[in-house]
């Protein structure tokens, strides 16, 4: 009996939260990080985890704009010295959160100007970021993508 019990309350979990991230539908979202602060930059990536459990990653159309300051979210912390950055966050831990939001669904893309800006070497100083994500500038990626309904969020 406590094991009907425990499997009738799991499947009324699972529909329910079914239930909840249909009744949000598509979205299209964008984050903005130009921030260097270790926390805030681990609480937007708690943000964006907590919106896909909302959501559902298959409902998410969801990108991660970072420029500026914004970059040592990505930059490896013995990659500083050779920066322009006072901030380089991508330790094991923030590049665990950053494969696994990745994995479900979550595109980051860095502003080609900051690159150039801070001295930024793409191949040698960025965690996980191919060719393919840098944006030729920040700002303007993120005026782009409102312009083509992405919700912009501000952690």
């Amino acid at each position: 009996m406590k094991l009907l019990m425990s499997v009738v309350a799991a499947l009324s979990l699972l529909f329910t939260t079914a239930a909840v991230a249909e009744s949000y539908g598509k979205q299209k979202v964008v984050y903005h990080i130009n921030y260097d602060n270790p926390k805030q930059q681990a609480g937007a990536l708690r943000n964006i985890q907590n919106h896909i459990n909302a959501v559902g990653a298959d409902n998410l159309d969801l990108r991660v704009v970072m420029h500026g300051n914004g970059l040592s979210l990505v930059t490896y912390p013995e990659a500083l010295s050779r920066t322009k950055l006072n901030q380089a966050n991508a330790n094991d831990d923030m590049q665990t959160k950053i494969l696994g939001l990745k994995n479900q669904g979550v595109k980051f893309n860095a502003c080609a100007n900051t690159l150039k800006g801070k001295k930024l070497n793409r191949e040698n100083d960025l965690f996980d970021i191919a060719e393919s994500d840098i944006v030729p500038s920040g700002v303007a990626e993120l005026a782009h993508l409102q312009g083509q309904g992405f919700t912009y969020i501000k952690p």
